[in-house]
């Protein structure tokens, strides 16, 4: 297919990247115009407005830009030159709310909006992304070779018992979840879900370094290796993840993590998520502890902080103090 992606930062490049590699013909466009040109097999283009003339209609757009007035701003350009049948896909990590808004507006003008909450950070070029998707049917399924070119496949994962019959699509790593909105609100219930695994994690391993405490009974004293247990926990145990395997590498690299302060900055899902438990009346108590532990965390830092700082930095590729404020909601 051919596709303009907006926005080649840490993943929309290797979007674009893997689109390449997959056959699609893709367009790039960057405020930075040597974001385009580093990014081999694609197509530069010039600006917002050659994107009419440049691209055979019906048109297929992806935006991977920071969520709120970034994306708001690009869509605002866009929507009065594109044209019927074409398609605007939002990438980031917008709020779902802003998606119903946006698809209702642009569908009085014939364009589908399509948003994709994707998951993969900075590996995703190597191992694909996981995509949820919202938007309608038809639109959804003329975007499949794309979705299957960005898909990480199935890979050697086990097929779970029990699914015959349904979507197949699932177990290739993408999922149509519903109309617009769907697919950015179950990233941002992914999103959520990340912030307590994380900081079960750091807490657990802040406990495991806090044992040789010279305060404690001096028999009831442990020196523990962290970066073995991480390991050691990587293979067979109940609480393997992607998660403990960027943390095993970060404690192999840097035992103590001097490299981090634990800071822990927070990109606006994780809020999203409690808010979206205050309206549906849904007790979320570790969600909504993981989020808070990332505020306190800008006072003081603990070893667990720097560990949720370190796994950020690993699969996402955040810098540590950045604050992403453009992706939270006004």
């Amino acid at each position: 297919m051919q596709i303009a992606v907006i926005g080649l930062g840490r993943m929309g490049g290797n979007i674009a990247r893997r689109l390449i590699k997959s056959g699609h013909e893709v367009h790039a466009y960057d405020r930075d115009p040597k974001a385009a040109t580093s990014i081999e097999g694609a197509l530069s283009l010039g600006g917002l407005d050659a994107l009419p003339a440049t691209l055979k209609p019906p048109r297929v757009i992806w935006l991977m830009l920071p969520a709120g007035r970034t994306t708001e701003q690009t869509i605002e350009k866009l929507a009065p030159i594109l044209a019927p049948g074409d398609i605007l896909i939002d990438g980031g990590n917008t709020f779902f709310k802003d998606d119903v808004r946006r698809a209702r507006e642009l569908r009085g003008k014939g364009i589908e909006y399509v948003d994709v909450g994707t998951s993969g950070g900075v590996w995703g070029l190597e191992r694909g992304y996981c995509m949820m998707i919202g938007g309608e049917k038809a639109a959804v399924e003329r975007l499949s070779p794309i979705f299957d070119a960005l898909a990480p496949g199935t890979g050697k994962i086990e097929r779970t018992r029990g699914r015959e019959g349904r979507d197949p699509r699932v177990e290739k790593g993408y999922l149509h979840a519903g109309p617009a909105g769907a697919g950015h609100f179950v990233k941002m219930i992914h999103n959520g879900i990340e912030y307590g695994m994380m900081q079960a994690y750091a807490e657990g391993f802040d406990i495991l370094r806090g044992r040789a405490n010279a305060d404690l009974p001096e028999g009831e004293r442990y020196s523990f290796d962290l970066a073995d247990i991480a390991e050691v926990w990587r293979r067979g145990s109940v609480i393997t993840s992607w998660l403990l395997d960027l943390t095993a590498t970060a404690l192999a690299e840097s035992p103590a993590l001097e490299n981090y302060v634990g800071a822990v900055d927070d990109s606006g899902e994780g809020r999203w998520t409690i808010d979206a438990a205050v309206e549906e009346a849904v007790a979320a108590p570790v969600l909504v502890s993981a989020l808070f532990a990332r505020f306190r965390s800008r006072i003081a830092h603990s070893f667990g902080e720097k560990l949720l700082s370190a796994m950020r930095a690993k699969f996402g590729g955040h810098v540590e103090g950045a604050l992403e404020r453009t992706s939270l909601r006004p």
